[in-house]
């Protein structure tokens, strides 16, 4: 069995192979070219754009993909969805779709663009958001540096921002938000009912999630008196409870859990103070619930 993954090539695809690589699997890319191969035999892969991945999948070209929900939705085509995967091509978390305008338009609402025109690449998601509104606007397709055309080559635009600063740079504000968009593995539906293909993408769906969850995130090791676990485990944020086994010496028990990293700075000091003892942090790779 052979599973053809395709991963997005372009902005998305670092941060992709980066985090295939933290759940596991090491992709291997030669130069130029558009294929790749993994550490796993059953896995071989290919780079395609986003915004084509889900026409690949959806007609068999490739078993699954990564790629954004905003394509998915725009391509209307019949995937399906193996699980959300929460990062973007600079960050965890959502990339927004918002209907932008140059800042010193009179332009307040996006009925006020009744008439006029909208550059973007998410055509098909636009029209239907100004149609849901019941605003018509003429929207054409954009191939790309789309803050730049306003005023002088649309009158506004829907563009993807994870932070807003292109926006801001583009001296652009936002009016509305007309999709928010999050990475998802999809599969082709003939794929997903091979069992085989089923399980390897399960697999996958597992370790990748896993690796997300370990992203900005340490485990603690530590021992303390009995006496003195009330007073540490006040200390202790956890991610769910921490473990707490016995030591071989009588009295002692040791802790191991999981924290935030940006809290460890604070955490350990304060745990030193409660009488911990032997404190160890150390990196996580994945944190499989």
């Amino acid at each position: 069995m052979t599973l053809r993954l395709g991963i997005p090539k372009g902005s998305l695809q670092d941060a992709s192979v980066q985090l295939l690589a933290r759940a596991g699997l090491a992709v291997y890319t030669s130069g130029r070219s558009y294929l790749a191969t993994t550490s796993d035999p059953q896995i071989e892969c290919l780079l395609i754009r986003a915004q084509e991945m889900a026409r690949y999948v959806a007609h068999g070209a490739l078993d699954a993909g990564l790629t954004g929900r905003d394509w998915v939705i725009e391509s209307g085509l019949d995937v399906v969805t193996v699980c959300e995967l929460d990062y973007a091509r600079q960050s965890r978390g959502a990339v927004r779709w918002v209907l932008a305008v140059p800042e010193e338009s009179t332009f307040r609402t996006p009925a006020d663009l009744a008439g006029r025109t909208v550059a973007t690449e998410l055509v098909e998601v636009t029209r239907r958001y100004f149609a849901n509104l019941g605003v018509p606007v003429e929207v054409e397709f954009s191939w790309g540096a789309t803050e730049i055309k306003p005023p002088a080559l649309a009158d506004a635009i829907v563009e993807a921002t994870e932070t807003g600063a292109s926006l801001r740079a583009h001296h652009l504000r936002v009016l509305d938000v007309v999709l928010q968009s999050t990475t998802q593995l999809i599969a082709n539906t003939s794929s997903w009912s091979e069992q085989a293909k089923r399980d390897k993408l399960a697999d996958l769906a597992l370790m990748l999630r896993g690796a997300l969850e370990a992203q900005g995130r340490v485990g603690l090791m530590l021992n303390v008196r009995h006496k003195d676990l009330a007073a540490v485990l006040a200390v202790l944020p956890a991610l769910n409870q921490p473990t707490v086994s016995p030591l071989a010496e009588d009295g002692w028990v040791a802790l191991n859990t999981v924290i935030e990293e940006r809290r460890a700075w604070a955490v350990v000091p304060q745990l030193k103070t409660a009488g911990a003892e032997g404190i160890v942090e150390y990196p996580l790779n994945k944190v499989v619930a």
